[in-house]
């Protein structure tokens, strides 16, 4: 683990805490952002994502601990740090009177080191006409244009802020398999909040889950993911409620068949359903969404997460 100080590391953050009156948003939150990887971020509305974001950006100065983006405080020293962040966020705010090619030259005029010729593919890869006016832009083209002034100026953090909200298949396409890709690929850093846990498995090298304002999980997502499987269990005799399993997260099912998932490793799993005299039917991995919604609900198959905490 690198210092918090080093000016290396992307994003250092060190027993940040919050309060919004009586809402504690962030509760003595560590943690640090390697260079080079999509690092996915993820918790319920409420959760404290999008403050944990802001304070990333210096727009909320920490009311404890300390926050370093590349070894700089980001509320003392705004320029140094802002101009290596693009940010992209859900609201997507563009000057609605400018055309396309007035806001991209615009824009260009604050980032020292914008790349025209990028700007420019990226202008063409979403198809986005220089004489619109930004106005005129659907939500989806609103996003990509966006994303094309974060993207242009070749930041080294990339901040990502719910970008898939609304959005319909190809541009949400365009953003999670081209674009935050490539900018990995780079050897720059991506930060992607998301409560669409679907696409945050299908991008993400590192995951970190805020639940009511802590830290509970942070690591690679292989090694969080490996944590947890999925039992579907026969038992001899009709059970008319979930059996005790030790490490059961949530239950789904009824009578002799019941699927469990499961939090330890295979074959305390496989022990315990032995005990219970069941038979395994069916041994699976479950996905990101499951593990989510099990560990804030106790359920399975129920979508918990949408919109963003304030």
């Amino acid at each position: 683990m690198s210092s918090r100080n080093d000016a290396s590391t992307p994003v250092a953050i060190q027993s940040v805490s919050r309060r919004f009156r009586r809402k504690q948003a962030l509760d003595q939150v560590t943690l640090e952002i390697p260079r080079g990887v999509v690092f996915g971020l993820v918790g319920e509305n409420g959760a404290g994502k999008t403050t944990l974001i802001k304070h990333i950006l210096g727009l909320l100065r920490a009311e404890s601990g300390s926050v370093r983006v590349f070894g700089m405080d980001p509320v003392k020293q705004p320029e140094e740090v802002l101009k290596r962040i693009g940010y992209l966020s859900e609201n997507r705010d563009l000057p609605n009177w400018m055309r396309v090619g007035e806001l991209i030259l615009f824009t260009q005029a604050f980032f020292p080191d914008w790349d025209p010729a990028y700007a420019e593919e990226l202008r063409n890869t979403f198809d986005l006409d220089p004489t619109t006016k930004v106005g005129t832009l659907s939500r989806g083209q609103r996003a990509q244009m966006g994303l094309l002034l974060a993207l242009a100026h070749r930041p080294d953090l990339l901040l990502l802020d719910e970008p898939s909200s609304g959005l319909d298949a190809v541009v949400r396409r365009d953003i999670l398999g081209a674009v935050i890709r490539t900018v990995a690929d780079e050897g720059r850093t991506v930060l992607f909040s998301s409560h669409l846990l679907d696409e945050v498995e299908y991008v993400a090298d590192h995951l970190a889950f805020l639940h009511e304002g802590k830290l509970a999980w942070n690591g690679l997502l292989t090694d969080i993911k490996s944590r947890y499987r999925s039992f579907t269990l026969h038992f001899p005799t009709p059970c008319d409620k979930p059996p005790r399993f030790d490490g059961a997260l949530s239950w789904e099912g009824s009578g002799l068949e019941w699927t469990c998932l499961f939090e330890g490793d295979t074959e305390t799993g496989r022990d315990a359903a032995t005990k219970l005299g069941a038979a395994i039917m069916e041994e699976t991995e479950p996905s990101l969404e499951e593990i989510f919604v099990a560990r804030v609900t106790g359920k399975r198959n129920r979508r918990v997460l949408a919109g963003r905490e304030g």
